[in-house]
């Protein structure tokens, strides 16, 4: 995975690909993984970095999706609860088990719940995942001290997955790229080029580092671009009409003196119709998430006040100790690609979270919705699409048992260890394609997310690494400080916490 090795293969491949996958998200990089391991020739571009968008900022959760349940989409919950256990067999150095406790103020609440994840139990089938179970008020509080008594006379636990999202992602682009897939990033896409007859035959995009113009010839392309699908599309169609419904998700983190124990939190319905969640992750809480429609798709979307005020309304109606501002440590923001229902349905909370394969007259193959939890299954599906239509020779999945490859136990300690190190970053440069100070403070290590201020305090020396490693100089340096310095601006609020040193997480 060493990005000036990918780029030079691009550039001296004279014969087509098989298929190009546009988009380096969670979707992009599991077709890239899917299609490679079948024995296809891939190469996936990204015109950011991988995960830089929607994939590294969800609730971290490996789930059925419970509120789904609810909606009577019984079919997503049943794929998606089947793809937990096929990720966490695959992929357990990230993804492990974490105990939710829906809190039940009274007996009907709680007999309503029971049922329901008595179901969710029976549609996980057989797993590793311990089955739910009823809880009194004093269980409740054993396993949640800070839960406010009134909210937890009864109580429902049950288990669900949870991982480090850009960490999984990092991993997947690894994995497609041992299985013999080409991955770059900072590759942007200017073009999409046309047979005489109307159909794709390739693509040109640029080298953002050298500015140097690459032409790829391919069988197959696949729009895997997440909220951003509908510019590809317009690339490919300039009259072709907007699928995407896009919505934000906010969540904001918080010390861990808000949730000391090991058992999350789970609000079944909120005042917009939602499911709110209060999870541990790496030593912090966190709390979302929101589900507010958006008119425009912007690269760094930054939260509301409504949106922050809600999620801090709806914890203190739940917690002991009510959150302020000054407690929060990090606001973060994706965009879900959430696909047009055909009529419209009022909030996008209720659009379903099933993914779309729509395949275009030039033959451009756009995939999107779905979740991070069922992306393997999307990426499958997406594959097979594209052999179903004569654009590719029949070769079956591989991925359902494919363990996912992970680097070494070392560079794993960043998420446990205040440290990051001069090693660490040298490392996530040559061997992880990190380029910026963003790339390592937001996805190679989560600092970003976990602590504003503690990044913005490491972005000066984490660039003075980079530089050295890179060959860049002390311009470059000051510019990198600067722009990461703008990014963080985006997971600042006012009335946050102020800046502090990097604590031990």
């Amino acid at each position: 995975m060493q990005r000036d090795a990918m780029v030079q293969i691009a550039k001296q491949k004279t014969d087509d690909w098989d298929i190009a996958v546009i988009g380096g998200g969670v979707t992009g990089a599991s077709i890239a993984l899917d299609a490679a391991s079948r024995g296809y020739q891939v190469i996936l571009l990204e015109q950011s970095d991988f995960g830089k968008g929607t994939s590294s900022r969800s609730t971290k959760l490996v789930h059925g999706g419970v509120r789904y349940l609810a909606q009577g989409n019984i079919s997503l919950v049943r794929d998606a609860l089947r793809e937990r256990t096929r990720l966490a067999t695959n992929a357990p150095h990230v993804v492990h088990e974490r105990s939710f406790v829906v809190p039940c103020g009274g007996l009907f609440e709680f007999m309503w719940y029971r049922l329901g994840l008595v179901v969710y139990d029976a549609l996980a089938g057989t797993s590793n995942y311990r089955r739910s179970s009823g809880l009194t008020g004093h269980a409740c509080l054993e396993a949640v001290p800070t839960l406010r008594p009134e909210r937890a006379r009864w109580g429902v636990r049950y288990s669900d997955g949870q991982f480090d999202d850009a960490r999984l992602l990092i991993d997947l682009v690894r994995t497609a790229c041992d299985q013999g897939a080409v991955a770059i990033n900072y590759a942007s896409v200017i073009e999409l080029n046309k047979s005489a007859t109307g159909k794709l035959n390739g693509l040109r995009c640029i080298d953002q580092e050298t500015g140097e113009e690459i032409s790829i010839g391919t069988r197959c392309i696949v729009n895997a671009c997440g909220p951003f699908c509908d510019a590809m599309r317009k690339q490919d169609e300039p009259t072709s009409e907007s699928m995407i419904a896009a919505s934000q998700g906010v969540h904001i983190v918080l010390p861990k003196d808000f949730l000391p124990g090991d058992s999350a939190i789970i609000v079944p319905k909120t005042s917009d119709g939602r499911v709110l969640f209060l999870i541990p992750w790496h030593e912090r809480v966190l709390v979302g998430t929101t589900d507010t429609p958006i008119s425009g798709v912007p690269l760094e979307p930054r939260a509301t006040d409504a949106e922050i005020e809600f999620l801090l309304k709806t914890s203190a109606e739940y917690l002991v100790q009510a959150p302020r501002r000054s407690d929060i440590l990090s606001v973060f923001t994706g965009i879900r690609p959430l696909v047009k229902p055909k009529r419209a349905q009022g909030k996008t909370s209720s659009i379903s979270r099933d993914h779309t394969i729509e395949v275009s007259q030039s033959g451009l193959i756009t995939i999107t919705g779905g979740k991070w939890t069922t992306a393997r299954k999307m990426a499958q599906d997406c594959v097979d699409q594209c052999i179903a239509i004569g654009l590719l020779p029949n070769h079956p999945c591989q991925t359902a048992h494919l363990p996912i490859q992970s680097e070494s136990t070392s560079v794993h300690q960043y998420v446990k260890s205040a440290e990051v190190n001069e090693q660490h970053v040298i490392r996530w440069v040559r061997d992880e394609m990190a380029r910026t100070v963003e790339d390592v403070l937001a996805r190679r290590t989560r600092w970003l997310f976990l602590d504003v201020a503690a990044a913005e305090a490491m972005a000066p020396q984490i660039a003075t690494w980079m530089a050295q490693e890179l060959g860049r100089d002390a311009r470059w340096v000051a510019e990198q400080v600067e722009a990461f310095k703008e990014t963080a601006a985006c997971f600042r609020i006012p009335g946050m916490a102020a800046p502090s040193t990097p604590q031990e997480s």
